[in-house]
């Protein structure tokens, strides 16, 4: 009976040992149209956290350059462009960054968080009071 209470525990405790994070690739839903456009691979590196575009899914946006950027991005692939740069961990939101929207050329403070639902990711960008929220899917 022990042996059998122990292999649960143990089988419960694993289960929160592969709890979700933000960090993978996450498939980009516009919040307007629906439509998927991309795949951002989200990482940490030295303690913060970045997001890059690994992958554009319409075919005809393959080659696509962020013509409406106006800093170092200006002009420059989409595809393999940082998007996400400089989030910190706070609690259970990782903030304190910024989010560049590509399809504009405009940069956002940037607040994630695993969404409600599992497999989803809270994506909300910010100027003053006013901000937009996305939801990205996990990528498998």
């Amino acid at each position: 009976m022990n042996k059998i209470l122990v292999a649960i525990l143990i089988l419960f405790g694993l289960n929160f040992g592969f709890s979700q994070d933000i960090f993978g690739k996450w498939k980009t839903i516009d919040d307007e149209t629906g439509e998927e456009k991309s795949i951002v691979n989200i990482y940490e590196e030295n303690g913060k956290v970045y997001g890059k575009i690994v992958e554009i899914l319409n075919p005809s946006r393959k080659n696509a350059l962020c013509d409406k950027c106006e800093d170092e991005n200006k002009n420059k692939p989409i595809l393999g462009m940082k998007i996400i740069d400089g989030l910190e961990k706070d609690d259970d939101v990782y903030e304190g960054g910024t989010i560049l929207n590509p399809s504009n050329g405009k940069i956002y403070k940037c607040r994630l968080k695993l969404g409600e639902e599992p497999g989803t990711l809270q994506v909300r960008g910010y100027v003053a009071f006013f901000y937009k929220t996305q939801y990205w899917q996990k990528v498998k």
